[in-house]
């Protein structure tokens, strides 16, 4: 994993590399360079997790093209 000023990098172990906007996670996407670098493998290898950031991200969900789920309202929520 890995993150520029705009994209999260993950390498996955089959050999595809992903690339998603940090702002899907504002909490990345406001942190420092050296917060964003302190991740490590979490959820049994299925996920990425910062510690500093209070900040989760599973690999299904980037595959499916979720972001940050935290503060989503339901579908049918006005």
């Amino acid at each position: 994993m890995r993150c520029d000023d705009d994209t999260l990098w993950v390498d996955l172990a089959d050999g595809r590399s992903l690339a998603v906007p940090l702002a899907w996670f504002p909490r990345l996407l406001d942190a420092t360079p050296a917060e964003r670098a302190a991740s490590r493998i979490g959820h049994g290898g299925e996920g990425l997790h910062w510690d500093a950031l209070d900040e989760d991200i599973s690999v299904a969900g980037l595959l499916a093209g979720r972001g940050d789920m935290t503060n989503r309202r339901p579908p049918d929520a006005a």
